[in-house]
This record gives C-alpha cells, structure tokens and sequence, in this order.
C-alpha cells in the first residue's frame, strides 16, 4: 500500500512543477501595472498595461486550470503503457463526467440541494472547467476521475476485439467505457459531493481559527514526511484546492495579488490564508544555518572538499526551494537531527506569523520574489525588513544548535567520517574518477546507468516515476539494491527506502536523469 501511496504521491506532482514559471510571470505582470511604482506608463488603456495584462492573463493560465492540468498529467506517472494516450483518454473522460454532472445538476439540481441558476464562483460550489458549469470539485475531482480512467486504461487498453470492430480498440474501448462508467460516477458525485463541500467549510472555520498552533503542526507534519516522500499528499490539497480556501491557496494568491498591493493594510489581515505556504522558511533561512554548522564542525583536512558539497547544496535550497540533497546529507547518518531541523521549521514559521509576515513562502528565493517581495514591496516593505532580521536570526539558531548537537552525539556529519580518506561523494568527484566517460553529453546517460546497477538492473525495475528531486522506482526484490554508501559515491545525495519502494535522491538534473534511465530500460 505505502508503495501505490508514493508513486500517487510522485504522479501528483507533475503538474505542480511548472508553477514556478508562471509565478515568475505573475511576479513581473503584477510589477509592471502597478500606477503606484510606475506611475502614468501602467495606467489603463497604455500599451504598456496592455502588454503585461496580457502576460498577467498568460500567467494565470496553469492556476486557472489545475483542475484540467491534475486529469492530464497523473496519467504520466501512472498509466502503466502508452502514458500518452493514456493522458488524452484521461482528459476526455474528465471532461464526459463533467457534462454529465452540468446535465444532471442542469436538469434535477434542486433534488441535490444545488442551485445551478448561479454563477460559477467561490461559496456557490459551482466551477467552470473547460467553460462547463459543474459541481466545483477541484483537484480532488480530477484526481478522482483520471484515477478511474487510468484503471480503465492499465486492464482494457490491450483488450482484443473482433476484426470487424478494429475501430474500437485501444484508446476508442477506454474512452467508450469511460461514457458508461461515468454516468454512475457522475450520479454519485452530484449526490455525495455537496455534503462534502459543507464538511470542508467547516475545516476551514477550524483551520484558520487555530491560527499560530495550526502553522506549527502543519509545518512540522510537512517536514517530517519528507524521508517518506508523502509531503505532497499534505500540502497539495491546501495549496491546490479548496480544502481551507475556494481554488487553493496559490490560485486564491494570485488573483488577489493585485488587490494586496495597492492596500497598505497588514498582511495577515488581507490574506490570512497564506499563513500555510510558508514551508520556505526553513529553507531559506535553516539550509543556510545547517551548511555553516556541518563546514565548522568538519575536520580541518575535510573543510575544502565540505565545502565544494555543500555550496551548491545550500544555493539549490535557498534560490529553488529543493532541500532534499542537504537533508539527505545527514538525514540518515544523524536522524535526530533531522528531527531537530523539522521542529525548528515549524517554530520559524509560527514565529513570521505571529509577526504578520504572510505570503506563498513555499518555494526557494525565486518563487517567494515573484510572488511577494517584487510585486508588494512598495506597500509592504515593512514585512519584509521584519522577514530578514527574522530569518539572519533563525540562521544562527540553526547554526549553534546543529553545531551544539553534532559536537555533543559526535554524529558523522560530513567532513567528520572516522576516516580522513573518506569520500564527500559529490558530482565533481564522480566526474572526476570517470575521465573517459566526462563529455557532458552522456553525463546523465552514465548517473542513470549507474543508478540501474545500484538498483539490481533492468530486470529487478518494476516501474519508476520522478518528482522534482527523486527518481522513486519500485523495484521486484530489494534485496538485490546495493548499499545506500554507493548511491553516494556514483554522485547521488542517497536513497530513502520502504520496502520494495526506492527513492534515489538526485538533486535538480533529476528530469534528464530520469529520461536517460528510461532509455535504458526500454533498451533492455
């Protein structure tokens, strides 16, 4: 079961890595027509501000249509033959079950409790998807849906049928039996679903009424799932859908980004539902802390090469939000460390609530300028000064504690190994041992390579899928996996293991990796 649960977990992530892009664009777009900063040039009706609404409208594109983008993408990582396929039959039923419920809800929406005369918007449980007036069921919906047609797709996709009816086979079966399934599906969901919505606001009242105690628990839960790869299954519904705000957090940020910064009101008074996206404190602020204290407690001889390992580490966590190399650097080797570090997380983050610091503060460096610092600094720079004495604080936290901790327990953090040869397996050192294989064209081609071995060759892969960090791969017998001190040494940050559940921490080039390793496989 934790073996289906990751790789749903891994699948679910696709569409969200192409958020950073479009905050990026909304950053900018919210910049640039802002009469505030830039005064008569961003006044409606200029080329100007025609230009950057049309970036703006652009940018909102993938927050506008998660619902469509989470049908399409799960396929990807899910469908166990012909994912492309796979991911059009997925859209195509999502979108049949729609009409069915706009029909059903159109015609008897009174026997349900539903008012389909209104308007689709926030606190009417109706949604536009794909300019369908349905039942607003966001992420989940889709994730509901594209997970029946990924089942229909994996058992009937193959399904022989009489020559006479050719026609049928393949993508045509899948998606006729998606027209009949769908018709209970959809019955089920007009009756169900409603009840669901009056469930969901009721946890919002009792979410944000927590207030500072709800920051802390959600952030602690947040990095303590890590190691497991679950994370994604507690933010993304909060982040992403309608569990604590109507459209998700991102989405509702978004939109109201425009609103935020012309008002010089607190921020935490304008949107207080962004208290939850602030998992990129620790990661801004802690990876730097954390580096620090494993560079000043590394032996001397050590120092040189801890530092080559751990500067790209720390830039990646702090300028793209991707933690898992420098969390997996002792994860492992020091595990009460790791808990340390999700603790001080969730009391850094309470801490910038408390003092209204209120944002999408999720990612890295990047995210956090496009979605908050460029766009509101004119009104809210205040907020932000209160940020960064925060933050150089929570850093010397980070440092005397971890430092205190690796000193006391002795815990082998880089640089500390029993012995003065060991390696600080990075990229650079695997490059280097490989001089005939270091043309940066086979660079991923050999990582992927050497990951197969590690992992018992073609043979013991059963299936993979990767998220923004992980090549996650379920293997057939996990005995033949080779030791996590391998995994190291080829250039990899390590593995996390559950079972017949594999997770090979690779860093940022993980997408190259990932094809490379599925060319391997199909040439085996």
């Amino acid at each position: 079961m934790m073996e289906k649960i990751q790789k749903f977990g891994g699948a679910m992530f696709t569409p969200v890595m192409l958020f950073a892009v479009s905050a990026v664009l909304i950053g900018f777009g919210i910049l640039f027509t802002n009469e505030q900063i830039l005064g008569s040039i961003a006044a409606e009706g200029t080329f100007w501000r025609g230009f950057w609404d049309m970036i703006l409208n652009g940018g909102w594109t993938v927050f506008n249509q998660l619902p469509l983008l989470f049908a399409v993408s799960l396929p990807i990582g899910l469908a166990s033959k012909q994912n492309a396929r796979a991911c059009m039959e997925s859209l195509v039923i999502y979108l049949i079950f729609n009409y069915y419920v706009a029909s059903i809800l159109g015609t008897w929406g009174s026997v349900f409790g539903v008012d389909y005369s209104l308007e689709a918007g926030a606190d009417t449980g109706l949604a536009s998807v794909a300019n369908i007036k349905t039942l607003d069921m966001g992420m989940m919906g889709a994730l509901l849906i594209s997970g029946l047609a990924i089942f229909l797709h994996n058992r009937y996709f193959d399904t022989r049928l009489p020559e006479w009816l050719g026609v049928f086979r393949g993508s045509a079966f899948v998606v006729g039996l998606g027209f009949i399934v769908m018709i209970p599906v959809a019955v089920l969901a007009c009756f169900i679903w409603p009840k669901i919505q009056m469930i969901i606001t009721s946890f919002q009242g009792f979410v944000t009424n927590a207030g500072g105690l709800g920051v802390w628990i959600f952030i602690l839960l947040e990095r303590l799932l890590i190691p497991f790869g679950l994370h994604h299954l507690l933010y993304a519904p909060i982040y992403y859908d309608s569990v604590l705000v109507s459209g998700g957090i991102y989405a509702a940020w978004a939109k109201a980004l425009p609103e935020i910064a012309a008002s010089s009101k607190p921020l935490i008074e304008l949107a207080p539902f962004a208290a939850f996206t602030s998992t990129g404190w620790s990661k801004l602020f802690g990876c730097v802390g954390i580096a620090l204290a494993f560079y000043k407690t590394a032996k001397p001889e050590n120092k040189k090469k801890v530092a080559g390992l751990l500067i790209p580490v720390t830039i990646s966590a702090v300028m793209c939000g991707v933690t898992e190399p420098i969390e997996y650097t002792f994860l492992f080797i020091a595990p009460p460390l790791f808990i340390v570090h999700a603790i001080l997380a969730a009391c850094l983050s309470t801490i910038m609530y408390f003092f209204g610091v209120i944002g999408i503060f999720s990612g890295g460096a990047i995210e956090m300028a496009s979605l908050n610092w460029i766009p509101l600094m004119a009104n809210h720079w205040p907020a932000y000064v209160k940020m960064l004495i925060i933050g150089i604080v929570a850093i010397g936290v980070w440092y005397l504690v971890f430092k205190f901790l690796i000193e006391k327990f002795d815990f082998k953090t880089p640089g500390r190994e029993v012995k003065s040869d060991v390696k600080l397996y990075n990229k650079k050192d695997y490059r280097e041992k490989n001089t005939n294989k270091k043309s940066q064209a086979n660079e991923f081609q050999v990582m992927a390579d050497e990951i197969l071995i590690g992992l018992g060759g073609a043979e013991n892969i059963k299936d993979f899928t990767n998220c923004v960090t992980r090549l996650r791969v379920n293997v057939n017998d996990p005995e033949k996996i080779m030791e996590n001190d391998y995994f190291k040494e080829i250039g990899t940050y390590g593995t996390s293991r559950n079972g017949k559940s594999v997770h090979v921490i690779v860093g940022t080039n993980i997408q190259y990796v990932a094809d490379e390793f599925g060319k391997i496989l199909e040439e085996n």
